[in-house]
């Protein structure tokens, strides 16, 4: 790492990732005028989708009494390593990102991480299945005519092996990572990669997000967004707020279908 990035605050972080002046005038686009235009596609964060519990319980069976605090520390450090890694311009894939910060949970909260206990939690994102809620609510979203895509930090072989897992094949028409354009979320340039696969205006897409800093980095872009609040947190103080806020892809598909 830059060693003057880690002194970075997380806004002032969010703020050089998101692109200054671009993500402040894009910002400017009134709800009025985004939410004019039929909504068209919806773009998702994969744990949107994707639970991934089961591997942050497999800590405490493999670490009995120091789990959780070795997930609170992983889950931080993986997406803080994201921005950091994007900020100070030495990138490193989703996949290294997260055994990156799995190692450093583990110093952290001093157990063992042996190679056979790294390899099965990271193993465990390979392995994601769908939060209930999900498949009847993507096949809503289809039989309303509205074009599915993952948009996510996850690499390629992280989003197709937990399709895969998650039997959710066949329902999105893409699976947009991060990982091609060698950066993260949010960086305006992450977010546009939507807009140029489904080859729609901005207004007509919904913008699906499992973190509030990414709910607050898609609005920014421009898009309307609907965040997914599973973990019931309260909305980042970013300036922007989502456009709607729900805990399942039911409040989604009735928020999208009635656009």
């Amino acid at each position: 790492m830059n060693r003057d990035t880690p002194g970075l605050g997380r806004r002032q972080i969010l703020q050089r990732v998101g692109g200054g002046a671009v993500a402040s005038a894009l910002a400017s686009v009134s709800h009025a005028q985004t939410r004019a235009r039929a909504v068209k596609a919806v773009a998702f964060d994969a744990f949107v989708t994707f639970d991934p519990r089961p591997v942050f319980a497999l800590t405490e069976q493999l670490f009995p009494g120091k789990g959780a605090e070795l997930s609170n520390v992983w889950r931080i450090r993986q997406f803080e390593y994201t921005w950091l890694r994007v900020v100070s311009q030495r990138y490193a894939d989703f996949w290294t990102v997260t055994e990156e910060a799995l190692r450093f949970a583990a110093h952290a909260t001093k157990v063992d991480l042996t190679a056979e206990k790294r390899d099965q939690l990271m193993g465990g994102f390979l392995r994601l299945k769908a939060h209930p809620d999900v498949l009847p609510g993507l096949q809503a979203l289809r039989a309303a005519g509205v074009r599915l895509a993952f948009l996510s930090n996850m690499t390629e072989r992280m989003l197709d092996a937990a399709i895969d897992s998650a039997g959710l094949d066949g329902l999105f028409e893409h699976r947009l990572s991060t990982d091609r354009l060698r950066t993260y979320k949010p960086d305006p340039r992450a977010y546009q990669m939507a807009i140029d696969a489904f080859g729609l205006q901005r207004g007509e897409i919904v913008f699906a997000a499992f973190g509030g800093w990414d709910a607050a980095g898609a609005k920014s872009f421009g898009y309307t967004t609907f965040w997914a609040n599973r973990l019931q947190l309260p909305v980042e103080e970013l300036g922007v707020k989502p456009d709607a806020i729900g805990g399942s892809l039911v409040e989604l598909v009735d928020f999208v279908t009635k656009a």
